[in-house]
Protein backbone atom coordinates (compact mmCIF):
# COMPACT_ATOMS: atom_id res chain seq x y z
CA UNK A 1 0.00 0.00 0.00
CA UNK A 2 1.22 3.64 -0.90
CA UNK A 3 -0.39 6.45 1.13
CA UNK A 4 0.98 9.88 -1.05
CA UNK A 5 2.63 11.44 2.32
CA UNK A 6 6.44 12.10 2.49
CA UNK A 7 9.37 12.43 5.13
CA UNK A 8 7.31 9.18 6.92
CA UNK A 9 10.39 7.61 8.51
CA UNK A 10 7.94 4.96 9.79
CA UNK A 11 4.24 4.26 10.69
CA UNK A 12 4.87 5.21 14.26
CA UNK A 13 3.63 7.83 16.27
CA UNK A 14 6.75 8.90 17.03
CA UNK A 15 7.82 9.09 13.25
CA UNK A 16 4.53 11.03 12.90
CA UNK A 17 5.08 13.88 14.97
CA UNK A 18 8.57 14.29 14.42
CA UNK A 19 7.84 14.68 10.46
CA UNK A 20 4.92 17.20 11.81
CA UNK A 21 6.67 19.11 13.52
CA UNK A 22 9.40 19.67 10.80
CA UNK A 23 7.10 20.31 8.56
CA UNK A 24 4.78 22.67 10.00
CA UNK A 25 7.25 24.34 12.65
CA UNK A 26 5.52 27.52 12.43
CA UNK A 27 1.87 26.47 12.10
CA UNK A 28 -0.65 26.91 14.71
CA UNK A 29 -1.39 23.65 16.45
CA UNK A 30 -3.53 24.13 19.92
CA UNK A 31 -5.37 26.75 21.80
CA UNK A 32 -8.12 26.93 23.69
CA UNK A 33 -11.05 29.34 22.07
CA UNK A 34 -10.16 33.02 22.32
CA UNK A 35 -6.53 32.29 23.49
CA UNK A 36 -3.02 32.07 21.80
CA UNK A 37 -2.24 29.03 20.16
CA UNK A 38 1.36 27.45 20.23
CA UNK A 39 2.53 26.37 17.25
CA UNK A 40 3.91 22.82 15.74
CA UNK A 41 7.76 23.74 17.08
CA UNK A 42 5.98 24.17 20.76
CA UNK A 43 4.75 21.81 21.06
CA UNK A 44 7.20 19.06 19.56
CA UNK A 45 9.53 20.92 22.73
CA UNK A 46 6.46 20.04 25.07
CA UNK A 47 6.28 16.43 23.99
CA UNK A 48 10.17 16.25 24.43
CA UNK A 49 10.47 17.60 27.65
CA UNK A 50 7.33 15.39 28.69
CA UNK A 51 9.61 12.03 26.94
CA UNK A 52 12.48 13.45 29.43
CA UNK A 53 10.04 13.71 32.69
CA UNK A 54 8.34 10.21 32.10
CA UNK A 55 11.68 8.07 31.61
CA UNK A 56 13.35 10.21 34.24
CA UNK A 57 10.79 9.15 36.39
CA UNK A 58 11.35 5.53 35.57
CA UNK A 59 8.87 5.22 33.11
CA UNK A 60 9.66 2.54 30.48
CA UNK A 61 8.88 1.33 26.82
CA UNK A 62 5.54 -1.03 27.11
CA UNK A 63 4.49 0.68 30.70
CA UNK A 64 1.00 1.68 30.74
CA UNK A 65 0.42 5.34 31.21
CA UNK A 66 -3.55 6.50 32.03
CA UNK A 67 -4.76 9.98 30.22
CA UNK A 68 -8.18 11.10 32.37
CA UNK A 69 -8.79 14.90 31.56
CA UNK A 70 -11.22 17.08 29.56
CA UNK A 71 -10.47 18.03 25.95
CA UNK A 72 -7.29 20.74 26.23
CA UNK A 73 -4.23 21.77 23.98
CA UNK A 74 -1.98 19.89 26.68
CA UNK A 75 -3.86 16.20 25.73
CA UNK A 76 -2.17 15.56 22.60
CA UNK A 77 1.32 16.21 24.63
CA UNK A 78 0.84 13.46 27.23
CA UNK A 79 -0.52 11.54 24.40
CA UNK A 80 2.61 11.68 22.12
CA UNK A 81 5.01 11.83 24.79
CA UNK A 82 4.05 8.56 25.98
CA UNK A 83 3.87 6.65 22.73
CA UNK A 84 7.06 8.49 21.47
CA UNK A 85 9.56 6.07 23.55
CA UNK A 86 7.17 2.82 22.79
CA UNK A 87 5.02 3.60 26.50
CA UNK A 88 1.00 2.89 26.17
CA UNK A 89 -1.12 5.56 26.65
CA UNK A 90 -4.56 4.61 28.18
CA UNK A 91 -6.92 7.46 27.61
CA UNK A 92 -10.20 7.16 29.89
CA UNK A 93 -13.68 8.60 29.10
CA UNK A 94 -14.13 11.64 31.83
CA UNK A 95 -17.64 10.20 31.80
CA UNK A 96 -17.00 6.94 33.31
CA UNK A 97 -17.89 6.40 36.61
CA UNK A 98 -15.49 6.94 39.36
CA UNK A 99 -15.51 3.05 40.22
CA UNK A 100 -15.12 1.98 36.80
CA UNK A 101 -11.86 4.47 36.18
CA UNK A 102 -10.52 3.00 39.44
CA UNK A 103 -11.00 -0.47 37.76
CA UNK A 104 -9.18 0.76 34.35
CA UNK A 105 -6.52 1.71 36.53
CA UNK A 106 -6.20 -1.19 38.21
CA UNK A 107 -6.81 -3.43 34.90
CA UNK A 108 -4.04 -1.50 32.86
CA UNK A 109 -1.62 -1.96 35.24
CA UNK A 110 -0.77 1.98 34.68
CA UNK A 111 2.06 3.36 36.52
CA UNK A 112 1.46 6.70 35.91
CA UNK A 113 -1.33 8.85 35.38
CA UNK A 114 -1.39 12.39 33.37
CA UNK A 115 -5.25 14.04 35.19
CA UNK A 116 -6.18 17.24 34.59
CA UNK A 117 -7.20 19.24 38.21
CA UNK A 118 -10.93 18.26 38.03
CA UNK A 119 -10.21 15.12 38.41
CA UNK A 120 -7.28 14.81 40.50
CA UNK A 121 -9.73 13.96 43.66
CA UNK A 122 -10.40 10.56 41.45
CA UNK A 123 -7.01 9.73 41.52
CA UNK A 124 -6.54 10.48 44.94
CA UNK A 125 -9.17 7.99 45.87
CA UNK A 126 -8.27 5.10 43.50
CA UNK A 127 -5.17 3.68 46.12
CA UNK A 128 -3.94 1.36 43.41
CA UNK A 129 -0.13 0.17 44.60
CA UNK A 130 1.00 -0.06 40.55
CA UNK A 131 0.64 3.50 40.40
CA UNK A 132 3.80 5.69 40.10
CA UNK A 133 4.00 8.93 39.62
CA UNK A 134 1.36 11.43 38.47
CA UNK A 135 1.10 15.09 35.94
CA UNK A 136 -1.03 17.58 36.53
CA UNK A 137 -2.11 17.61 32.94
CA UNK A 138 -2.78 22.07 33.19
CA UNK A 139 0.59 22.42 34.12
CA UNK A 140 2.61 19.94 33.22
CA UNK A 141 4.27 18.93 36.68
CA UNK A 142 4.32 16.38 38.76
CA UNK A 143 1.84 16.14 41.77
CA UNK A 144 3.86 15.50 44.45
CA UNK A 145 1.28 14.20 46.41
CA UNK A 146 0.17 11.48 44.09
CA UNK A 147 3.87 10.22 43.24
CA UNK A 148 5.63 8.10 44.86
CA UNK A 149 9.15 9.49 46.03
CA UNK A 150 10.96 6.22 46.32
CA UNK A 151 10.24 5.60 42.33
CA UNK A 152 11.22 8.84 41.81
CA UNK A 153 14.63 9.34 43.57
CA UNK A 154 16.10 6.30 42.31
CA UNK A 155 19.25 6.66 41.23
CA UNK A 156 19.67 5.70 38.12
CA UNK A 157 18.90 7.80 35.73
CA UNK A 158 20.15 6.49 32.72
CA UNK A 159 17.44 5.68 30.77
CA UNK A 160 17.21 3.60 27.59
CA UNK A 161 16.80 5.84 24.57
CA UNK A 162 14.32 3.52 22.67
CA UNK A 163 11.50 4.16 19.84
CA UNK A 164 8.40 2.02 19.26
CA UNK A 165 7.63 -0.45 16.14
CA UNK A 166 4.84 0.00 14.04
CA UNK A 167 3.37 -3.49 15.12
CA UNK A 168 3.82 -2.29 19.39
CA UNK A 169 1.06 -1.37 20.80
CA UNK A 170 0.36 2.52 21.25
CA UNK A 171 -2.89 3.00 23.38
CA UNK A 172 -5.63 0.87 25.28
CA UNK A 173 -9.21 2.31 24.67
CA UNK A 174 -11.60 1.00 27.24
CA UNK A 175 -14.89 1.53 25.47
CA UNK A 176 -18.68 2.89 26.80
CA UNK A 177 -20.82 0.64 24.69
CA UNK A 178 -24.27 0.31 24.38
CA UNK A 179 -24.53 -3.19 25.99
CA UNK A 180 -22.63 -2.36 29.40
CA UNK A 181 -19.56 -4.79 28.66
CA UNK A 182 -16.46 -2.07 28.38
CA UNK A 183 -13.29 -3.40 27.11
CA UNK A 184 -9.46 -2.77 26.61
CA UNK A 185 -9.20 -2.09 22.40
CA UNK A 186 -5.34 -2.66 21.97
CA UNK A 187 -4.15 -0.53 19.07
CA UNK A 188 -0.81 -0.47 17.46
CA UNK A 189 1.01 2.46 15.89
CA UNK A 190 0.07 1.38 12.63
CA UNK A 191 -3.51 0.79 13.40
CA UNK A 192 -3.17 4.47 14.44
CA UNK A 193 -1.50 6.05 11.54
CA UNK A 194 -2.51 4.01 8.29
CA UNK A 195 -6.11 4.88 9.64
CA UNK A 196 -4.97 8.44 9.86
CA UNK A 197 -3.17 8.23 6.09
CA UNK A 198 -6.16 6.44 4.58
CA UNK A 199 -8.14 9.90 4.52
CA UNK A 200 -6.17 11.26 1.87
CA UNK A 201 -8.70 9.98 -0.61
CA UNK A 202 -12.35 11.13 0.72
CA UNK A 203 -10.97 14.17 3.05
CA UNK A 204 -9.14 17.63 2.08
CA UNK A 205 -7.28 19.04 5.10
CA UNK A 206 -4.47 21.61 4.48
CA UNK A 207 -2.30 23.61 6.55
CA UNK A 208 -5.14 27.07 6.33
CA UNK A 209 -7.92 24.16 7.91
CA UNK A 210 -9.06 25.10 11.32
CA UNK A 211 -10.65 22.52 13.93
CA UNK A 212 -13.05 22.81 16.51
CA UNK A 213 -13.08 20.01 18.96
CA UNK A 214 -16.55 19.36 20.71
CA UNK A 215 -16.23 15.33 21.43
CA UNK A 216 -13.91 13.88 23.98
CA UNK A 217 -10.53 12.81 22.54
CA UNK A 218 -10.53 9.65 24.52
CA UNK A 219 -12.91 8.15 22.17
CA UNK A 220 -11.15 7.39 19.07
CA UNK A 221 -13.70 9.13 16.21
CA UNK A 222 -12.27 12.59 17.67
CA UNK A 223 -8.76 11.09 18.64
CA UNK A 224 -8.03 10.20 15.35
CA UNK A 225 -10.26 12.85 13.37
CA UNK A 226 -10.10 15.58 15.30
CA UNK A 227 -6.27 15.28 16.55
CA UNK A 228 -4.46 12.95 14.24
CA UNK A 229 -5.62 13.77 11.32
CA UNK A 230 -5.19 17.89 11.22
CA UNK A 231 -1.67 17.23 12.65
CA UNK A 232 -0.75 14.92 9.92
CA UNK A 233 -1.67 18.06 7.58
CA UNK A 234 -0.46 20.98 9.42
CA UNK A 235 -3.63 22.34 10.58
CA UNK A 236 -4.91 23.80 13.99
CA UNK A 237 -7.15 22.58 16.34
CA UNK A 238 -9.39 24.72 18.72
CA UNK A 239 -10.77 23.59 22.75
CA UNK A 240 -13.57 24.95 24.21
CA UNK A 241 -12.92 25.01 28.55
CA UNK A 242 -16.72 24.40 29.33
CA UNK A 243 -19.05 22.12 28.61
CA UNK A 244 -20.17 23.35 24.72
CA UNK A 245 -24.16 24.47 25.77
CA UNK A 246 -25.96 25.78 22.99
CA UNK A 247 -25.24 29.58 24.24
CA UNK A 248 -21.12 28.25 24.38
CA UNK A 249 -21.05 26.05 21.22
CA UNK A 250 -22.55 29.41 19.35
CA UNK A 251 -20.01 31.69 20.71
CA UNK A 252 -17.13 29.78 20.00
CA UNK A 253 -18.13 29.25 15.88
CA UNK A 254 -18.14 33.28 15.88
CA UNK A 255 -14.72 33.19 17.38
CA UNK A 256 -13.11 30.37 15.92
CA UNK A 257 -14.79 30.21 12.39
CA UNK A 258 -14.01 26.67 11.92
CA UNK A 259 -13.67 25.22 8.83
CA UNK A 260 -14.27 21.52 10.24
CA UNK A 261 -16.47 20.31 12.94
CA UNK A 262 -16.25 16.59 14.18
CA UNK A 263 -19.58 15.41 15.58
CA UNK A 264 -21.84 13.01 16.98
CA UNK A 265 -26.19 12.78 14.49
CA UNK A 266 -27.14 14.22 17.89
CA UNK A 267 -26.31 18.08 18.13
CA UNK A 268 -27.11 18.44 13.89
CA UNK A 269 -30.70 16.24 14.87
CA UNK A 270 -31.09 19.05 17.69
CA UNK A 271 -30.32 22.00 15.71
CA UNK A 272 -32.53 21.12 12.41
CA UNK A 273 -35.15 20.13 15.03
CA UNK A 274 -35.13 23.31 16.95
CA UNK A 275 -34.10 25.98 14.67
CA UNK A 276 -34.79 24.58 11.36
CA UNK A 277 -38.05 22.66 11.10
CA UNK A 278 -39.89 25.13 13.16
CA UNK A 279 -39.40 27.86 9.98
CA UNK A 280 -41.49 25.34 7.59
CA UNK A 281 -44.04 24.36 10.08
CA UNK A 282 -45.25 27.54 11.57
CA UNK A 283 -48.18 28.03 9.65
CA UNK A 284 -50.37 25.95 7.06
CA UNK A 285 -49.39 27.76 4.16
CA UNK A 286 -45.16 27.03 5.02
CA UNK A 287 -46.66 23.45 5.86
CA UNK A 288 -48.37 23.13 2.50
CA UNK A 289 -45.63 24.75 0.74
CA UNK A 290 -42.72 22.35 2.06
CA UNK A 291 -44.48 19.28 0.94
CA UNK A 292 -43.98 20.30 -2.68
CA UNK A 293 -40.77 18.96 -3.46
CA UNK A 294 -39.15 21.63 -5.97
CA UNK A 295 -41.02 24.45 -3.36
CA UNK A 296 -39.04 22.32 -0.29
CA UNK A 297 -35.84 22.08 -2.34
CA UNK A 298 -35.14 25.87 -2.64
CA UNK A 299 -36.46 26.14 0.70
CA UNK A 300 -33.75 24.02 2.24
CA UNK A 301 -31.39 25.44 -0.33
CA UNK A 302 -32.12 28.76 1.80
CA UNK A 303 -32.07 27.53 5.26
CA UNK A 304 -29.00 25.53 4.51
CA UNK A 305 -27.19 28.95 3.69
CA UNK A 306 -28.48 30.81 7.11
CA UNK A 307 -26.95 27.54 8.93
CA UNK A 308 -23.74 27.46 7.56
CA UNK A 309 -23.38 31.03 8.59
CA UNK A 310 -24.92 30.15 12.21
CA UNK A 311 -21.58 27.95 12.04
CA UNK A 312 -19.03 30.84 11.10
CA UNK A 313 -19.45 30.77 7.73
CA UNK A 314 -16.40 28.78 6.60
CA UNK A 315 -17.15 25.49 6.95
CA UNK A 316 -15.95 23.03 4.86
CA UNK A 317 -16.70 19.37 6.08
CA UNK A 318 -19.14 18.39 9.22
CA UNK A 319 -18.27 15.05 10.00
CA UNK A 320 -20.80 12.65 11.42
CA UNK A 321 -20.27 9.36 13.38
CA UNK A 322 -20.39 7.55 16.00
CA UNK A 323 -24.25 6.46 15.72
CA UNK A 324 -26.48 6.48 12.73
CA UNK A 325 -27.93 9.86 11.08
CA UNK A 326 -31.32 10.22 10.68
CA UNK A 327 -32.63 9.93 7.36
CA UNK A 328 -34.73 13.23 7.51
CA UNK A 329 -32.01 14.67 8.66
CA UNK A 330 -29.55 13.99 6.50
CA UNK A 331 -32.10 13.88 3.69
CA UNK A 332 -32.52 18.30 4.65
CA UNK A 333 -28.48 18.77 4.88
CA UNK A 334 -28.21 17.24 1.39
CA UNK A 335 -30.56 19.24 -0.77
CA UNK A 336 -29.49 22.09 1.86
CA UNK A 337 -25.75 21.43 0.08
CA UNK A 338 -24.26 21.27 3.39
CA UNK A 339 -21.19 20.07 3.69
CA UNK A 340 -22.03 17.18 6.06
CA UNK A 341 -20.09 14.01 5.67
CA UNK A 342 -21.30 10.52 7.27
CA UNK A 343 -18.78 7.92 8.62
CA UNK A 344 -19.04 4.27 10.04
CA UNK A 345 -16.35 2.58 12.51
CA UNK A 346 -15.32 1.46 15.38
CA UNK A 347 -13.26 1.49 18.27
CA UNK A 348 -11.53 -1.61 17.01
CA UNK A 349 -11.01 -0.56 13.74
CA UNK A 350 -9.21 3.01 14.56
CA UNK A 351 -12.30 3.62 13.89
CA UNK A 352 -12.61 4.74 10.08
CA UNK A 353 -14.34 1.52 7.67
CA UNK A 354 -16.44 4.27 5.26
CA UNK A 355 -17.50 7.80 4.38
CA UNK A 356 -20.25 9.02 2.31
CA UNK A 357 -19.16 12.60 1.07
CA UNK A 358 -21.55 15.49 0.61
CA UNK A 359 -21.96 15.14 -3.40
CA UNK A 360 -24.41 14.39 -5.82
CA UNK A 361 -23.25 10.82 -5.37
CA UNK A 362 -23.84 10.49 -2.02
CA UNK A 363 -26.80 8.02 -0.92
CA UNK A 364 -29.12 8.76 1.52
CA UNK A 365 -29.47 6.30 4.50
CA UNK A 366 -25.74 5.12 3.26
CA UNK A 367 -22.95 4.51 5.46
CA UNK A 368 -20.73 5.19 2.13
CA UNK A 369 -17.65 3.52 0.55
CA UNK A 370 -14.57 2.26 1.98
CA UNK A 371 -11.61 4.29 2.71
CA UNK A 372 -8.34 3.40 1.11
CA UNK A 373 -6.66 -0.21 2.54
CA UNK A 374 -10.38 -1.01 4.00
CA UNK A 375 -12.01 -4.22 2.45
CA UNK A 376 -16.02 -4.30 3.89
CA UNK A 377 -17.75 -7.69 2.99
CA UNK A 378 -21.40 -9.27 4.29
CA UNK A 379 -21.16 -12.51 6.01
CA UNK A 380 -23.59 -15.02 5.33
CA UNK A 381 -25.71 -12.49 3.48
CA UNK A 382 -29.40 -13.36 3.20
CA UNK A 383 -30.37 -14.33 -0.63
CA UNK A 384 -33.23 -11.83 -1.11
CA UNK A 385 -32.29 -9.22 0.80
CA UNK A 386 -28.09 -9.37 0.65
CA UNK A 387 -28.21 -8.28 4.27
CA UNK A 388 -26.13 -10.34 7.02
CA UNK A 389 -23.41 -9.14 9.05
CA UNK A 390 -20.36 -6.59 8.35
CA UNK A 391 -16.77 -7.71 8.29
CA UNK A 392 -13.54 -5.40 7.80
CA UNK A 393 -10.20 -6.11 6.82
CA UNK A 394 -7.84 -3.39 6.90
CA UNK A 395 -4.35 -2.89 8.35
CA UNK A 396 -6.07 -0.52 11.00
CA UNK A 397 -7.87 -3.64 12.57
CA UNK A 398 -7.11 -3.74 16.70
CA UNK A 399 -4.56 -6.14 17.69
CA UNK A 400 -7.43 -7.39 20.16
CA UNK A 401 -8.96 -6.95 23.83
CA UNK A 402 -6.48 -6.32 26.94
CA UNK A 403 -5.97 -9.58 28.68
CA UNK A 404 -9.23 -11.42 27.30
CA UNK A 405 -8.38 -13.67 24.34
CA UNK A 406 -11.61 -15.21 24.61
CA UNK A 407 -13.22 -12.09 23.56
CA UNK A 408 -10.95 -11.48 20.88
CA UNK A 409 -11.62 -14.77 19.12
CA UNK A 410 -14.81 -14.48 19.35
CA UNK A 411 -14.78 -11.46 16.63
CA UNK A 412 -11.68 -12.37 14.52
CA UNK A 413 -12.39 -14.63 11.49
CA UNK A 414 -8.59 -15.29 9.93
CA UNK A 415 -7.80 -11.29 9.08
CA UNK A 416 -11.23 -10.36 9.28
CA UNK A 417 -13.05 -8.56 12.18
CA UNK A 418 -16.82 -9.37 12.82
CA UNK A 419 -18.24 -5.60 13.57
CA UNK A 420 -21.23 -7.10 15.09
CA UNK A 421 -23.34 -5.11 12.78
CA UNK A 422 -25.86 -5.68 10.18
CA UNK A 423 -26.32 -4.54 6.62
CA UNK A 424 -25.52 -5.35 3.02
CA UNK A 425 -23.57 -3.64 -0.27
CA UNK A 426 -24.62 -2.61 -3.14
CA UNK A 427 -23.92 -2.51 -6.52
CA UNK A 428 -21.86 0.92 -6.35
CA UNK A 429 -19.72 -0.72 -3.01
CA UNK A 430 -21.97 1.53 -1.00
CA UNK A 431 -22.97 0.31 2.45
CA UNK A 432 -26.48 0.10 4.41
CA UNK A 433 -26.38 -0.39 7.73
CA UNK A 434 -29.47 -1.97 9.49
CA UNK A 435 -28.38 -2.23 13.41
CA UNK A 436 -27.04 -4.29 15.74
CA UNK A 437 -26.95 -7.70 15.43
CA UNK A 438 -27.63 -7.79 19.48
CA UNK A 439 -30.70 -5.22 18.84
CA UNK A 440 -32.19 -7.27 16.25
CA UNK A 441 -35.59 -7.89 17.67
CA UNK A 442 -37.55 -11.50 16.35
CA UNK A 443 -41.01 -10.70 15.17
CA UNK A 444 -43.67 -13.12 15.67
CA UNK A 445 -43.15 -14.82 12.27
CA UNK A 446 -39.37 -14.83 12.61
CA UNK A 447 -39.23 -11.30 10.79
CA UNK A 448 -36.21 -8.97 11.87
CA UNK A 449 -36.79 -6.07 13.23
CA UNK A 450 -34.54 -2.98 13.69
CA UNK A 451 -35.21 -0.96 16.66
CA UNK A 452 -32.69 1.79 15.36
CA UNK A 453 -34.74 2.30 12.23
CA UNK A 454 -37.70 2.98 14.13
CA UNK A 455 -36.53 4.79 16.70
CA UNK A 456 -35.76 7.02 13.50
CA UNK A 457 -39.10 7.48 12.70
CA UNK A 458 -40.43 8.07 16.19
CA UNK A 459 -37.83 10.79 16.98
CA UNK A 460 -39.24 12.41 13.59
CA UNK A 461 -41.60 13.70 15.73
CA UNK A 462 -41.46 17.68 16.80
CA UNK A 463 -42.81 16.74 20.15
CA UNK A 464 -40.15 13.63 20.87
CA UNK A 465 -36.89 14.13 21.91
CA UNK A 466 -35.88 10.32 22.02
CA UNK A 467 -37.32 7.03 22.34
CA UNK A 468 -36.11 3.49 22.87
CA UNK A 469 -37.92 0.34 21.47
CA UNK A 470 -37.62 -3.04 23.28
CA UNK A 471 -39.66 -6.47 23.37
CA UNK A 472 -41.43 -7.27 26.90
CA UNK A 473 -43.80 -10.06 27.84
CA UNK A 474 -43.72 -10.72 23.92
CA UNK A 475 -44.88 -7.14 22.68
CA UNK A 476 -43.28 -4.61 21.09
CA UNK A 477 -43.27 -0.98 23.01
CA UNK A 478 -41.48 2.51 23.29
CA UNK A 479 -40.16 4.21 25.80
CA UNK A 480 -40.80 7.50 24.87
CA UNK A 481 -39.09 11.21 26.11
CA UNK A 482 -40.89 13.74 25.51
CA UNK A 483 -39.70 17.66 25.11
CA UNK A 484 -41.51 18.80 27.65
CA UNK A 485 -40.75 22.56 26.69
CA UNK A 486 -43.50 22.46 24.15
CA UNK A 487 -46.04 21.46 27.05
CA UNK A 488 -48.13 23.44 29.24
CA UNK A 489 -46.81 23.31 32.72
CA UNK A 490 -49.34 22.04 34.29
CA UNK A 491 -50.44 18.86 31.96
CA UNK A 492 -51.82 16.32 33.51
CA UNK A 493 -50.44 12.78 33.48
CA UNK A 494 -53.75 11.65 31.44
CA UNK A 495 -53.18 14.12 28.81
CA UNK A 496 -49.56 12.76 28.26
CA UNK A 497 -50.61 9.20 27.69
CA UNK A 498 -53.83 10.62 25.62
CA UNK A 499 -50.82 12.30 23.44
CA UNK A 500 -48.31 9.60 23.68
CA UNK A 501 -51.37 7.11 22.53
CA UNK A 502 -52.47 9.33 19.48
CA UNK A 503 -48.73 9.31 18.93
CA UNK A 504 -48.42 5.93 18.60
CA UNK A 505 -51.44 5.11 16.34
CA UNK A 506 -49.59 7.86 14.21
CA UNK A 507 -46.45 5.62 14.24
CA UNK A 508 -48.12 2.37 13.39
CA UNK A 509 -49.96 3.45 10.51
CA UNK A 510 -46.03 3.98 9.29
CA UNK A 511 -44.96 0.45 10.10
CA UNK A 512 -45.42 -3.08 8.37
CA UNK A 513 -47.67 -4.66 10.38
CA UNK A 514 -45.19 -7.15 12.40
CA UNK A 515 -43.16 -3.83 13.14
CA UNK A 516 -46.43 -2.07 15.08
CA UNK A 517 -46.18 -1.17 18.67
CA UNK A 518 -48.50 -2.26 21.33
CA UNK A 519 -47.38 0.76 23.73
CA UNK A 520 -45.73 3.82 24.04
CA UNK A 521 -44.37 4.45 27.70
CA UNK A 522 -43.23 8.27 29.28
CA UNK A 523 -39.32 7.87 29.78
CA UNK A 524 -39.40 11.12 32.23
CA UNK A 525 -35.83 11.25 32.43
CA UNK A 526 -33.11 11.85 29.60
CA UNK A 527 -32.10 8.35 28.67
CA UNK A 528 -28.67 7.62 29.91
CA UNK A 529 -26.26 7.70 26.77
CA UNK A 530 -22.41 6.43 25.84
CA UNK A 531 -20.20 9.39 24.85
CA UNK A 532 -21.24 9.27 21.15
CA UNK A 533 -25.05 9.88 22.44
CA UNK A 534 -26.08 6.40 22.04
CA UNK A 535 -28.20 4.91 24.42
CA UNK A 536 -27.12 2.17 26.69
CA UNK A 537 -29.28 -0.30 26.20
CA UNK A 538 -28.96 -2.79 28.40
CA UNK A 539 -29.71 -0.03 31.01
CA UNK A 540 -33.17 -0.50 30.13
CA UNK A 541 -33.82 -3.77 29.48
CA UNK A 542 -37.07 -6.16 31.48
Amino acid sequence: MHYPYENLKDLTLSSFIDRAVSLHSQNQLFAYVGEKPFNYLEFGNKVQNMVKLLQESGIKKDDKVMLLSENMPHWAVAYFATTYFGAVIVPVLTDFHKEDIHRILEHSQAKAVFVSKKFEKTIKDSQINELKIAINLDKLILIDELSDKIYLSQEDKNYEQTKPKEDDLATIIYTSGTTGNSKGVMLSHKNLITNTLSTFEKIDINQDDIFLSILPLAHTFECTTGMLLPILNGASVHYIKKPPTPSILMKALSSVKPTVIISVPLIIEKIYKSKVLPTFTNSLIMRILYKIPFIRKRLNILAGSKLLESFGGKLKIFGIGGAPLSPYVEKFLNEAKFPYMVGYGLTETAPLLTAGIFTEKQKIKSAGTSFYGVEIKIKNPNPKTGEGEIMARSPSVMMGYYKNEKQTAEVMEDDWFLTGDLGYLDKDGYLFISGRSKNVILGSSGENIYPEQIESLINKDEDILDSLMMMSDSKLIARIHLDYERFADDITQEEIEDILEKKRVKINSQLSSFSKMNKFIEQKEEFIKTPTKKIKRYLYAN
